[in-house]
């Protein structure tokens, strides 16, 4: 990095902390700190929303798994728009009806306070789990391409977050995610279009399109239903929605963003602002994503992405077959450049014929490519159990650092730690609103003055932000960060659904069925996720349906008191 772009990370980071602190101040009471204050306006609660979705790993995750797979993971995204409608709908009026601080709040006053109690700890486990991946995930990355000490970007990510989440709560919350959404949205189009001037003069937008639509990455729509195949047309819209609905409607770090509206409509236009934005904007990430493999089919790549695992299987007794392998990745990458700019300069004289063999022969070392870089992980797993051959999360990180020009470089790592930062911060106030609300105070401390929970909701956020820390710096990847998350989500999601969903709708089923039955079918679900029995998206139809149809019969059959 030259000194402009640590220059311009400096800065951006730092500014955004200083306006998150400065705006915040004087929060003093439960209402302003939880809520705050209740001024929220929609585009603000829209802009929330979406920045705490947009995680680090969305960022860097997303344009990785296009460049792999193409463009089908959109269709993850086809049931968001549903689920805003009934959020807006039935969730929203009766939280703002309630005047509740919490999502949780509102179970106790429909069933008890044991069955309100559980729902909140399966939020806090599974958004536990996920605050520390956020924090992890630009952290391993940054640290394996930049050389960057791993434990020391954790603590920084963490210590960052905390303070101003300590320091002004929800408010700082929402006004640094205005900020970190302009930066995240200028670093990615600037990407966008200097993609688009780096490749050769002929190849136009539509050019570039046609060369990834024949190496298979603009295949949007499965509607199969493969149950094989995880991002398909009806897993997206049913699995989608139902993760969604639970995910904006019962997870009390996306619930806390429109509870600080200042009326109904304002957070429905909000909710109804990210429904309309949130599908286009990963559209364009993923396409972000396919650009990078474009730009790729003219200039070279490394056999794998992630230096780290490059320089593990160089010096292990694996370094002959690997520099075998880098040599035969060399050739191919040379006859596909020669075949890309072959067609670039005659791209405008080229037949249909002619463009349909260029697309097979394309197909063809794209496929040679990849068998080499599958031979490749083999040997850097051989060489170390701990190094992560899996390199999807590496590829956008690789093309910022080697291809963007200087000052930019350092705008993106500003959008990566932005994203970190916004999720992070919604989750750590969310942690600990749901721990001061619905635990330390209902359970613990009732008759105290408002300052008091003030006071705890920082304690309670300094833990958290301890606790994500300290899960981040043991942590470890998956096949993909961002279906790490979601996985994550899926499991706890569809109960806590089901539970809201008979609170809402199913006024016979009493408390103590609605308890055993979430307990049972928590079980159930991480049985099956273990077995691999689904794909991870029908596990939030599997859990919602489970724990309402298993309420059912305990209430019907089993006699309860409550």
């Amino acid at each position: 990095m030259e000194l402009i772009d640590w220059f311009v990370l400096i800065i951006t980071i730092t500014s955004i902390v200083w306006y998150g602190v400065y705006k915040s101040r004087g929060s003093k009471n439960v209402q302003d700190y939880i809520r705050g204050g209740n001024d929220a306006q929609w585009w603000t609660i829209g802009l929330s929303v979406m920045a705490t979705q947009a995680s680090a790993i969305t960022f860097l995750s997303t344009p990785g798994q296009a460049f792999h797979d193409g463009m089908g993971f959109v269709q993850f995204y086809f049931g968001l728009p549903i689920a805003m409608v009934i959020i807006c709908m039935v969730f929203i009026p009766i939280y703002h009806k309630l005047k509740v601080y919490t999502a949780y709040e509102y179970l106790e006053s429909r069933f008890d306070r044991k069955t309100r109690t559980l729902t909140a700890i399966l939020f806090l486990i599974q958004r536990g789990l996920a605050a520390g991946l956020t924090i992890y995930a630009p952290a391993i990355i940054l640290s394996a391409v930049l050389g960057w000490n791993l434990n020391g970007l954790i603590l920084l990510i963490g210590a960052l977050v905390t303070v101003y989440t300590v320091s002004g709560g929800t408010k700082a919350v929402n006004v640094t995610h205005k900020q970190q959404m302009a930066v995240i949205l200028t670093g990615m189009i600037s990407t966008f279009f200097i993609i688009l001037s780096y490749l050769p003069e002929n190849i136009d937008f539509n050019s570039a399109m046609e060369i990834a639509g024949s190496s298979g990455k603009m295949e949007i729509l499965d509607f199969s239903f493969d149950l094989e195949n995880r991002y398909t047309f009806w897993s997206g819209l049913i699995g989608g929605s139902f993760l969604a609905l639970s995910y904006f409607g019962t997870d009390q770090s996306q619930v806390q963003r429109y509870l600080t509206g200042r009326s109904v409509r304002e957070s429905q236009m909000g909710m109804i602002f990210n429904g309309l934005l949130k599908v286009p904007l990963q559209f364009f990430i993923l396409l972000v994503g396919v650009m990078v493999f474009v730009f790729y089919q003219f200039n070279e790549t490394p056999l794998n992405f992630n230096p780290a695992a490059t320089q593990t299987v160089l010096e292990s007794d694996y370094s002959n077959q690997y520099e075998d392998l880098m040599m035969e990745h060399q050739e191919i990458q040379e006859k596909k450049q020669q075949l890309t700019y072959s067609y670039a300069e005659a791209v405008e004289q080229t037949s249909e014929e002619e463009k349909q063999q260029f697309h097979q022969q394309l197909r063809d070392f794209n496929a040679e490519e990849q068998e080499i870089r599958e031979k490749a992980k083999i040997f850097i797993d051989a060489s170390d159990k701990d190094a992560e051959s899996n390199d999807k999360d590496y590829v956008f990180i690789h093309f910022i650092l080697n291809n963007l020009p200087r000052g930019l470089v350092g705008l993106l790592l500003a959008v990566i730690l932005s994203a970190a930062m916004s999720s992070t911060a919604s989750e750590l106030n969310a942690l600990a609103s749901t721990t001061a609300i619905d635990i330390y105070k209902r359970g613990v401390k009732k008759d105290k003055e408002d300052g008091h929970f003030v006071k705890a909701s920082k304690w309670f956020t300094l833990m958290w932000g301890v606790i994500a820390v300290s899960f981040a710096s043991v942590a470890d990847l998956y096949d993909n960060l961002i279906q790490l998350v979601n996985i994550i989500g899926s499991i706890f999601y569809g109960n806590i659904l089901g539970i809201f969903l008979l609170a809402f709708f199913i006024k016979h089923v009493k408390s103590n069925a609605t308890f055993i039955a979430a307990i049972i079918t928590q079980i159930i679900v991480i049985g099956v996720f273990r077995m691999d029995i689904i794909p991870y998206l029908w596990l939030n139809i599997l859990g919602c349906g489970l724990v309402m149809l298993l309420a059912f019969i305990i209430e019907a059959f089993v006699k309860t008191e409550k």
